[in-house]
């Protein structure tokens, strides 16, 4: 079962919350960041993304970078832009997005369910990207960035949960510069505490991440290092455990990610119709087109939009990567017709969020930057849970999830 347990977060006062308040370290480049911060001494971001107040050009992951970051860090303390709780508590975060609001339990995950599989992964990572968060924990000491992780609704969880929501006043409540609301509380009542805690351990088998795999490694290897180095471990030490906000499966909604590619492969607009006529029942559409069903595919090609329907053939639904969309679209698109056999290294395709709409592949096509594009109907977090379940790994960029939690609403101090 899994073993959650509250922390004495780290936070900002309440007429910061959103000045502090950014998004994860990995959604942005380093100009982005830095146009995100400007003119805000208080986000977040000059602490995740300390290069941004360094010269343009510093390599971001140099120890001049860590060093900044740990001097802001610092500063951040220093000038009580950030405080630390005088108990440990669980905290609700909630995040509202087209009027549809999902609710979430903040705190720390041991890092030992990581490692005995309690903790499902369902994407590979890459050692350059952990070693990086890595050394980002221990320059700070503290998990600066909460990670997403799901779990299958527990229906007593969720009432206790809501029960708080809709009986006190959120600690933070505000609209951020993207439209989303975010809304935080901290259950300070002991016997709640315990209680959510009591409920994770008898009834949560596994939690699920959903986004943050990087930083889900990095934590972990952090918390076994440490361990290692301490004669007098005992599992229950700070650095132990992995901040996290728990949803449960039933409130998030995953988005379509989708592919642009950069040519035809030396085919013809005619030609690659001809091909898919093989494995889809093909149907021209008169305006763009969103897929409505599994195993159905919009493509953008010659300025025309297709509802591309793949035939029985192409996909086994008792399989949990051969029932999956991308893999269809891999085995019988990408890979025969357009060429590209390794989605993780080829530079002539590229991956856009569900967030931007169909419009954003229309414009790359138009454009003239791009040649042909494909939306995906969306991954169900059954699908994912299936996967993760069976020790499987989901393709390359299969998932998209919105919204983005914010970092800098709690932080978790690992030498607390």
């Amino acid at each position: 079962m899994a073993n959650v347990k509250p922390f004495r977060g780290l936070r900002p006062p309440k007429e910061l919350a959103n000045k502090v308040a950014c998004l994860p370290y990995d959604v942005m480049n380093t100009d982005e960041a830095r146009n995100m911060a400007q003119g805000n001494p208080y986000s977040l971001l000059h602490i995740t993304r300390a290069e941004i107040d360094l010269p343009q050009g510093t390599d971001e992951h140099s120890e001049l970078v860590y060093e900044k970051s740990r001097e802001n860090f610092r500063k951040f303390i220093e000038n009580k832009w950030l405080i630390q709780d005088s108990e440990p508590h669980f905290y609700i975060y909630a995040q509202t997005m087209d009027g549809r609001t999902q609710y979430g339990i903040v705190g720390g995950a041991h890092y030992m369910d990581y490692y005995q599989g309690k903790i499902k992964k369902h994407e590979l990572t890459r050692p350059d990207k952990e070693r990086d968060r890595t050394v980002h924990i221990l320059t700070n000491n503290a998990q600066l960035e909460p990670v997403f992780l799901a779990f299958r609704d527990v229906p007593e969880l969720t009432e206790l949960m809501m029960d708080w929501v809709n009986n006190h006043e959120a600690e933070y409540d505000f609209v951020a510069e993207d439209g989303i609301g975010h809304h935080f509380w901290v259950v300070t009542d002991a016997q709640v505490n315990k209680r959510i805690e009591e409920l994770f351990a008898t009834k949560v088998p596994y939690t699920y991440i959903a986004d943050g795999h990087h930083r889900t490694a990095a934590a972990a290897l952090v918390a076994k290092e440490k361990a290692e180095q301490n004669p007098n471990h005992t599992g229950q030490e700070e650095y132990c455990y992995i901040m996290a906000v728990h949803f449960p499966h039933n409130q998030l909604k995953i988005m379509d990610y989708n592919r642009v590619l950069k040519d035809l492969n030396g085919h013809t607009p005619e030609e690659i119709l001809s091909l898919l006529s093989e494995h889809f029942e093909i149907e021209e559409q008169p305006q763009q087109y969103k897929p409505e069903e599994r195993h159905t595919f919009a493509m953008y090609l010659g300025g025309k939009w297709y509802k591309l329907t793949a035939k029985a053939h192409t996909f086994n639904d008792d399989d949990p990567i051969d029932g999956l969309d991308v893999t269809v679209l891999t085995k019988f698109v990408l890979q025969p017709i357009f060429g590209i056999e390794d989605l993780r290294r080829s530079k002539r395709i590229d991956f856009v969020g569900g967030i931007r709409g169909l419009g954003e592949l229309e414009r790359r096509v138009n454009s003239g930057e791009m040649a042909a594009a494909f939306a995906l109907y969306p991954v169900s977090m059954e699908e994912l849970m299936r996967i993760a379940d069976t020790n499987n790994i989901m393709p390359p960029k299969t998932t998209w999830f919105e919204p983005k939690l914010r970092s800098g609403l709690a932080i978790h101090r690992i030498d607390d």
